[in-house]
């Protein structure tokens, strides 16, 4: 380990290293942002990506966990482990509306901007590049193939309407059910028939019926793919699909159990055959690490944001980084880029992804998380809160 240098020289040393990193991590931001990738496919992003580290110095894996485009890039050796993701793929039909562009992008000038403060203090900073967080939880696959295992600390930060120093992200899980009837003419012979749209409507109305009946910050909300072919059959297939959400995992097994029900009543009421499954693959609720989250929002102040503490287990959506905030101490902060009366995941929020509201948050949120690396790598006794904290948990 190198001779101490005092952690203000190294803050200042890394703000200013994110200041010169500024055009070209625009210039990723916005390449990315015009090239939109569908989780698994972002070939562009994670070799856009993957060539800005190596050249800042970086040592890449790539296709790590068996997943084309995830990757691993570091700088350093040894312990402690500080890892920032980078999320880059975009949503179908509305590109980079949620942000994923400037993610990646701040967790590569946060890393680059902390090389100083490696090379002072010891250890390792990463970027570990998480593939499709929207659409096929990527963070779940590298978790189960213990992508996380090793680090000390997980960050990671994400574009919103306002800042947060933490998040309140739902354990959540994707339910897929069909029901088989038996199809007749609608007017000639209705008694023949077995009305599976009739068995799906019961069932949608008692999950509308359940919503009063369970926890304010559970979610239930899904759509119907598949209700008939014509008016005048009695529609022998329905098929729909339902989220479940709620803040714990033991909640959610209890809720989606009483929506399961909901279905399997309808069936047996209407004589139509129930089939049903749960998607392997599910969200962990976020356990956000606050004494990480309060070094966040102490950070970012100093760029002149607020970042808010939310109240532990409100509502909220869901995220593939819970998964990892079960393995590491980690958060999931927000960073505002557009002003509140724009929704996120809408074509206005993908524009201000691109526009100069984007841009400087995405230097704020590096500019901070940099700041937190000093802290973490600079103050072992900050660590060692933090590790403390999450074993308590």
């Amino acid at each position: 380990m190198n001779t101490r240098i005092p952690d203000e020289k190294l803050k200042n040393a890394a703000i200013k290293q994110v200041d010169a990193q500024r055009l070209q991590l625009q210039r990723l931001a916005l390449k990315i942002h015009a090239n939109p990738e569908p989780g698994f496919k972002e070939v562009k992003a994670s070799g856009w990506l993957t060539a800005y580290l190596e050249k800042k110095g970086f040592i890449i894996e790539r296709g790590i966990c068996d997943l084309n485009t995830a990757f691993r890039a570091s700088y350093g050796t040894g312990n402690p482990k500080i890892a920032v993701l980078a999320e880059y793929d975009a949503l179908p039909g509305l590109g980079h509306a949620c942000g994923h562009n400037l993610i990646c992008t701040i967790a590569c000038g946060a890393a680059v901007a902390s090389k100083h403060t490696v090379d002072a203090c010891g250890g390792t900073v990463l970027v570990i590049g998480t593939p499709s967080e929207e659409m096929y939880a990527g963070k779940v696959t590298m978790a189960k193939k213990g992508a996380f295992n090793d680090l000390d600390v997980a960050l990671i930060v994400h574009p919103e309407t306002f800042d947060a120093a933490s998040s309140n992200a739902l354990a959540c899980q994707n339910l897929y059910v069909e029901f088989f009837g038996k199809s007749a003419h609608a007017s000639a012979a209705p008694d023949r028939g077995i009305n599976a749209l009739d068995a799906m409507i019961l069932a949608y109305n008692g999950i509308g019926a359940l919503r009063q009946h369970i926890r304010s910050t559970a979610r239930i909300h899904g759509i119907i793919t598949d209700g008939g072919k014509a008016a005048n059959v009695v529609p022998d297939h329905s098929a729909a699909e339902f989220i479940v959400r709620a803040a714990d995992d033991a909640y959610l097994d209890e809720v989606g159990q009483k929506v399961l029900n909901c279905f399997i009543g309808a069936a047996q009421a209407t004589g139509a055959r129930l089939e049903y499954r749960w998607d392997e693959l599910r969200y962990a609720a976020m356990k956000s690490n606050m004494t990480l989250a309060q070094l966040y929002a102490d950070n970012i102040k100093t760029l002149g944001r607020e970042a808010r503490l939310p109240a532990p287990g409100g509502g909220g959506g869901s995220t593939d980084m819970g998964n990892v905030s079960q393995i590491v101490p980690a958060i999931h902060p927000m960073v505002a880029i557009a002003p509140r009366s724009v929704s996120i995941h809408s074509p206005e929020f993908a524009q201000a992804a691109a526009g100069e509201s984007g841009i400087q948050g995405m230097v704020d949120a590096a500019k901070a998380m940099a700041l937190m690396i000093v802290d973490l790598l600079g103050n072992p006794d900050i660590l060692r809160k933090v590790k403390e904290e999450f074993s308590q948990a």
